[in-house]
Formats: C-alpha cells, sequence, structure tokens
C-alpha cells in the first residue's frame, strides 16, 4: 500500500467543497511531496480535474498558463460538473501572479465551478507571488517536512535514524550509503533550494555569502548567534541588516530560520540575537559531513541534533495550530522554546544531555506563571521522551 500524509485528505477535503472559491496554495520545501500528494487527493475526489505542470514545457509563458486554464474550463463546461485545476511548478511561470488573478477573477464573475490548486518546488518564489497579488484569493495547505511517526510507517526509522536522515522522503531511499544520501542531498535540495529559490530574488547581491550563511546556521543549529558574532565568522559579510534580510530569505524557503526571544513586547523580540534553527536536522548532518556513527556518538552535537529535532517539529506545527516558536533567557537562565499565542503560553525544556545552565524553567515560570511547563527527555516526573514527543504522543495546549 502506497504511503498517504495528512496533508492528502486534507487536500481532498478542500477540493471537494464547492462553495470554497478560494484557490488552494499546496507549499512547503522541496521534496517534502507536494506533488504526490495532490496526485492522490484526485484520487478521492469524484469531480473532473484537469492537471498540468510547467516543468512539462521548455519555456512556460503566460499563454501556456491561459491555454491550461482555458482546458479547465472547457472540462467544466462539458462535464457540467465542479472541476478542479492543478498548475505545478507554477512559479517557473514569469507573470503568473497576475495571469491567475485576471483568470480567477473572471470565474467568479461568471460563476465557474472551477476548483484552482497551485503548487510548486520553490516555496519562497511561489509566496512572493501570492502576497505581492493575490491577497485575499487563496488558502494555504503547508507541506512540511516528514516527521519521525510518517518516517517510521513509511520507512521504518529508528529514532537515530531520524536524527541523523531527517524527512526527506526522496533521500530515505538512500540510507544504506552515506555518501550517495548525502551527494543527493547537496545536488538535489539544498543547492536547488539556495540557487533555483533564494538566489533568483534581484536582492541577494552576493551569494557567496548566501550560502556560507546557510552552512553557518546548519553547524550552530539550536543555539544563539549574534549578528555581530555571525559577521566575525564570515567573510565579505557586510553588515547585519544584509544578514537579517538573507536569514529571512532561508527561513521563507524552508531550510533556516532564527528565533526571536520571547517578550511580551514586540519591540524587544526584534531587537535580540537570534537562535538559529534548522527546519530539518538532515541540513545539520549533510553539512557537519561527519558519518552516521561519529556524530550521533559524541553526545554534544547529539544534543544538538534532539533540540533540533524538537524545534523543527514545533515550527512545523505552529502555523496550523496557531502559536510561534520564540526562546527565552535572561543572565544565565535559559529555555530551550517559548510557544505563544491564541493566549496560551507554554515552555519547553529539552533534556538531551548536552550541558545547559541549570535553573532556567524555575525563572521563567516566575515571571509568567500562566505558562503550560514542557520537558522533553531526562527522567523526571511528568517529563515525555524525546522519541515519544517527536512521534506526536504529547497533547499540547493547542491540540
Amino acid at each position: 500500500m502506497v504511503f498517504q500524509r495528512k496533508i492528502v485528505e486534507a487536500v481532498a477535503a478542500r477540493t471537494r467543497e464547492d462553495d470554497n472559491p478560494l484557490i488552494q496554495v499546496v507549499a512547503g520545501p522541496r521534496q517534502t511531496g507536494k506533488s504526490t500528494a495532490i496526485a492522490q487527493a484526485l484520487e478521492k475526489v469524484d469531480k473532473p480535474a484537469h492537471s498540468a505542470s510547467a516543468d512539462d514545457v521548455i519555456a512556460p509563458d503566460v499563454e501556456w498558463l491561459r491555454t491550461e486554464w482555458q482546458q479547465a474550463r472547457n472540462l467544466q463546461r462539458d462535464s457540467g460538473k465542479p472541476t478542479i485545476l492543478v498548475l505545478d511548478e507554477v512559479q517557473k511561470v514569469r507573470g503568473w501572479p497576475n495571469a491567475v488573478k485576471g483568470l480567477w477573477d473572471a470565474d467568479q464573475r461568471d460563476r465557474r465551478s472551477l476548483k484552482v490548486v497551485l503548487s510548486g518546488s520553490s516555496s519562497l518564489l511561489l509566496r512572493k507571488g501570492l502576497e505581492d497579488s493575490l491577497k485575499g484569493r487563496f488558502e494555504v495547505l503547508r507541506s512540511t517536512h516528514w516527521s519521525l511517526a510518517e518516517c517510521r510507517e513509511a520507512f521504518g526509522f529508528t529514532l537515530d535514524d531520524f536524527l541523523f536522515f531527517g524527512g526527506f522522503p526522496g533521500a530515505a531511499r538512500l540510507i544504506s550509503d552515506e555518501r550517495r544520501w548525502r551527494a543527493y542531498m547537496r545536488d538535489s535540495i539544498i543547492e536547488p533550494t539556495i540557487s533555483n529559490d533564494v538566489l533568483e530574488q534581484e536582492d541577494v547581491r552576493k551569494p557567496a555569502l548566501m550560502r556560507a550563511l546557510f552552512e553557518l546556521g546548519a553547524r550552530f543549529s539550536g543555539q544563539e548567534l549574534s549578528y555581530n558574532k555571525m559577521l566575525g565568522q564570515l567573510q565579505d559579510a557586510g553588515n547585519t541588516t544584509t544578514l537579517a534580510h538573507y536569514l529571512t530569505l532561508l527561513d521563507k524557503a524552508g531550510v533556516l530560520c532564527g528565533l526571536e526571544k520571547y517578550h511580551p513586547k514586540a519591540l524587544e523580540r526584534r531587537k535580540s540575537s537570534p537562535r538559529l534553527m534548522a527546519y530539518d536536522t538532515a541540513l545539520m548532518t549533510v553539512v557537519s559531513g561527519r558519518a552516521k556513527e561519529l556524530l550521533l556518538g559524541d553526545s554534544e552535537l547529539w544534543g544538538h541534533l534532539v533540540e533540533s529535532a524538537v524545534g523543527a517539529r514545533l515550527l512545523a506545527l505552529g502555523p496550523d495550530l496557531g502559536f510561534t516558536v520564540q526562546w527565552w533567557r535572561e543572565g544565565n537562565d535559559e529555555v530551550d522554546f517559548v510557544l505563544a499565542g491564541e493566549g496560551k503560553l507554554a515552555a519547553i525544556e529539552v533534556k538531551s544531555g548536552r550541558t545547559k545552565s541549570q535553573g532556567g524553567m524555575a525563572a521563567f515560570l516566575r515571571e509568567y506563571p500562566e505558562a503550560t511547563r514542557i520537558v522533553v527527555g531526562g527522567s523526571a516526573a511528568g517529563a515525555v521522551t524525546v522519541e515519544d514527543f517527536l512521534l506526536g504522543n504529547i497533547t499540547l495546549p493547542w491540540s
């Protein structure tokens, strides 16, 4: 039986909604199975559908897009039924946002029953087009990196497998050969994300700096690193504003972000040093260049992988459950993750075996007694194991 993610049923449910005209956008990092999920969803929906991919055309242009859209309109007219149009890799069509806007607006005026689904491998370019031209016309379904539960069911991953190889389904079949897996990750995932997604932005003037920032962030995932410290680590780094902007682009591309320090005042959060966080631990292990046995045998590095895996899981859950992921430190007191949203607050401490200051959770709860305390790992009363947390066997205040 072919494995199906939860997003498959979510896409199917959205495409069944005849009274919802909004464009459905399946967005997420490269190689997380967006196209496969859409194809599986269409098999569950009893409606005519027309699918087209800009990848199948040498130089897709707006005229190609209009032609595919018209074919879906013809299918809807001939069948007399609500019809689905799927456009994959739509971001490769120059000028696609305005074209989609015009065609979708015309369908709404004519009350045409056409459900549009867009997706693309470049999450950053896709989002830029949506934000620029299609405000109020779309909903986003997020295709995140695969979880431990999904990788275990689909590929039989152990916890150590997941910490090292991460949640990229296309790479899972290569894990018996670490060198081959590492080459695939670099050549088919990391480099295309940076070269084809991020660097296609016109305001990236220093490509070498962008790549160096990604490598630095992957190495220091789970750690606080001020922009001034980053400047000291990077050649030709320019200024802190440039680094902050490039980190934002890497965040939107779904590879690396900088968590803000928690503070009730937004201005104070923006002034803080970021805690770097890779969206998947595979990005860390690829950059490290170390073999699985050596990396997982180092307690300090294993601890960083565990903390980053927990952080990545929280980042994947946050947008749908309604919380943001931050961190907290005052003096020597530190909390690994602070979740905030919808009037709720939770503090998460990860007991990974890595040396860190004690007493951070108690200090945070004294200042914010309304927060829910969650301990991941260790033997404290009420703690959840790392494995259970990554498998989803825990109830968060937003669940």
